[in-house]
């Protein structure tokens, strides 16, 4: 609730930014028009910046405790090839094919300053990636290695990468990836991965995943 809600203040602020930009655009006195164009033109510019960032937010979902955030089943298509159904907990499926022994799924987090923590707001996370691995190092090292990307950005604004490069740890703000550790590929496995205060967390879910884990320790 507090993504949405902020980003639809961002919206609204853009929105004003840009009504009062066509207001001096469209104003008939032009002798300082110069001037008014590009002030206006500035505006505009920030305008849609704005707006960019809010739609960059709505794509984030806050942590609450642990939460579960996706679960991945995988279907074995050849030696050491799967393909993988990763469907999240918004109801959103999509389909992967990896390569290898084992999988590892990745996620941006944004955490937020301590202040910001005790009114209530949550850290926003976003599936990234997913990729595979090889048990051998030879294989891991010259074999065809699989990494698909989870989310695809429609637009140029990056709220989690500006984070990142501004190094705001300083005032409370941190950027950063959550990693599941590796498991194990296996045919019919399903697993359940949650999202916490201390990074992602994958869990077997069905008895081939446990097989599967249980063989791999």
């Amino acid at each position: 609730m507090f993504y949405e809600a902020t980003g639809a203040v961002f919206i609204a602020i853009g929105a004003v930014i840009g009504f009062f930009a066509a207001k001096l655009l469209l104003k008939g006195d032009w002798i300082l028009g110069w001037i008014k164009g590009t002030f206006a033109l500035a505006l505009i510019t920030c305008a849609a910046i704005v707006a960019l960032v809010a739609m960059d937010l709505f794509s984030y979902q806050q942590v609450i405790a642990e939460k579960s955030v996706a679960t991945l089943e995988f279907r074995r298509v050849n030696n050491q090839e799967y393909d993988v159904v990763l469907m999240t907990t918004e109801g959103e499926e999509k389909r992967f094919r990896l390569l290898g022994d084992q999988w590892q799924l990745d996620a941006r987090v944004i955490k937020w300053p301590n202040a910001m923590a005790a009114m209530g707001v949550k850290p926003a996370y976003r599936l990234e990636r997913i990729g595979g691995r090889y048990y051998s190092l030879e294989k891991e090292r010259n074999a065809e290695r699989t990494v698909h990307g989870i989310y695809e950005q429609p637009y140029r604004i990056d709220l989690w990468e500006w984070l990142r490069k501004l190094n705001m740890s300083d005032v409370g703000i941190d950027a950063t990836y959550g990693s599941a550790a590796y498991l194990p590929m296996a045919d019919g496995a399903l697993y359940e991965v949650t999202l916490g205060h201390s990074g992602l967390i994958a869990r077997p879910f069905n008895d081939a995943a446990d097989r599967a884990v249980s063989l791999w320790e």
